[in-house]
């Protein structure tokens, strides 16, 4: 997703595969198709040899923003809230509720036509 919460890309992969894992296929995507990205923001879950896998292979520069265990209020970070942002917009959509495909293409392609009914509504406003 970009800095709006817009989808750029898509990757669905097996329960069994952790998302870290399954990171570096997301980024190596985006590198095929924007070439001007430089920067990619990621949650703690992201560390390790993620980031140096990403600055050797793809030049792009992981920045994995982390919460503090110190503040005892809420405090929003900056990034992290996009994504979930979006994945609540994605929730209104009830063959996304659960995993009613048998192929991951599948998947992807309903997630791209769940964000494209949203941008599109949003031209409509």
């Amino acid at each position: 997703m970009d800095t709006l919460g817009l989808l750029l890309v898509v990757v669905v992969h097996a329960a069994n595969r952790h998302d870290s894992k399954a990171a570096f296929e997301v980024l190596e995507k985006l590198k095929g198709q924007f070439y001007r990205l430089v920067k990619v923001f990621a949650d703690g879950g992201y560390r390790g040899e993620l980031i140096d896998n990403v600055k050797n292979n793809l030049n792009f520069l992981l920045e994995v923003v982390l919460r503090t265990d110190k503040e005892e209020k809420f405090k929003i970070l900056p990034k992290r809230w996009i994504v979930e942002r979006t994945f609540s917009w994605f929730e209104s959509y009830r063959r996304l509720s659960k995993d009613f495909e048998y192929h991951t293409k599948t998947s992807e392609a309903i997630v791209q036509l769940a964000m494209l009914k949203l941008m599109l509504n949003r031209l409509e406003k």
